[in-house]
């Protein structure tokens, strides 16, 4: 399928991985219609980061997931549905897990309900989270990997996904779910890990850290995106899940290490007691076996993990500059980064 001239939703388009799908979708011609949480400040969060020409193409609707209503109208009309829309902090979740699953579920299922009731049905690419498996039993990890929530948030993304495949069985949605494992680069919170590192290493000269142990797979986001892509294109993937990740892991102590190398410095790091998330609830390991989706879609990742985290530090660098994206930086929760 080609997505040049397709009218294409994307929930969430204000995030991380959504401002990115957004840009990418844009330059490929699509037409695109942005699902933003409504602020009073009017906030368009990463997406005010595009150049004003992008932004001035894209149909804006402001609404809430939780929202049957808003969501309908927000997906009616469209050809294809990415629904990237969702809280997504583990931390955050411990605190508030009916918003979690409120936004999570629910707003899935409004998505999901919206898009079965239209003639044609829409596409719609779910995005999933490899937060649904836990700590690995296995390494890598494919698709048929027990599913292990420890954490509300991952349960809510467990929920979402069932429902998902459940209205592809019921109803023959074309659903596709595609689950990244850990995206990182431009544009993301301070409270990611890699962001968070970056950032204090920048601003302090040292870092303050949760636990040092934990091993994950990360995929920079362009590649994500083109993931994501590539599974809306393909009519192969309807019905289909798969992992989006590089096969390889990293624990959070060697990714300092890592970072240090790359800025030329040594860093003190400082463990943190209230960074560190409860031991049944720390998913130890997170390394995804992509093999699916080089054989459904030809994919496989383009930016290393060393190029990655150059563009993501070369980014912050200069975003410090800015007074306003020096606030919003130190302005994140420590505890949730």
């Amino acid at each position: 399928m080609d997505l040049k001239g397709r009218k294409i939703l994307v929930t969430g388009a204000s995030g991380f991985i959504g401002s990115h799908l957004v840009e990418a979708l844009l330059h490929r011609g699509a037409h695109v219609r942005a699902f933003v949480r409504y602020t009073s400040h009017g906030d368009l969060g990463m997406l005010r980061d595009l150049p004003e020409g992008l932004r001035d193409q894209i149909d804006w609707i402001f609404g809430d997931l939780r929202d049957p209503a808003a969501v309908r109208e927000a997906v009616t009309g469209t050809d294809i549905v990415f629904h990237l829309g969702a809280v997504i902090s583990v931390p955050y979740s411990y605190d508030h897990p009916r918003e979690v699953v409120e936004v999570n579920v629910l707003g899935t299922l409004n998505v999901l309900e919206a898009s079965r009731t239209l003639a044609p049905m829409p596409r719609v690419i779910h995005v999933s989270s490899s937060e649904v498996y836990g700590t690995a039993v296995y390494t890598p990890m494919d698709e048929r990997h027990p599913r292990h929530a420890q954490s509300p948030y991952a349960a809510s993304k467990t929920g979402a996904d069932e429902l998902a495949r459940s209205f592809y069985a019921t109803y023959g949605l074309p659903v596709t779910i595609v689950r990244p494992f850990n995206t990182f680069g431009p544009r993301q919170s301070p409270r990611a890990v890699i962001m968070s590192i970056v950032i204090q290493a920048l601003t302090q000269g040292g870092v303050k850290i949760g636990n040092l142990h934990p091993v994950r797979d990360f995929t920079f986001v362009t590649d994500t995106v083109g993931g994501l892509i590539a599974s809306a294109e393909s009519e192969e993937t309807v019905g289909e899940e798969f992992n989006l990740g590089t096969g390889k892991g990293i624990s959070i102590r060697d990714l300092i290490a890592k970072i240090e190398a790359l800025l030329g410095t040594s860093l003190e790091i400082q463990q943190e007691d209230e960074r560190i998330r409860p031991e049944t609830s720390e998913v130890q390991a997170l390394i995804a076996d992509p093999s699916k989706a080089r054989q459904l879609i030809q994919w496989q990742p383009k930016v290393s993990l060393d190029q990655g985290l150059e563009r993501t530090i070369r980014w912050v660098q200069e975003k410090l500059k800015d007074p306003a994206w020096r606030f919003w930086f130190e302005s994140r929760h420590p505890r949730w980064r």
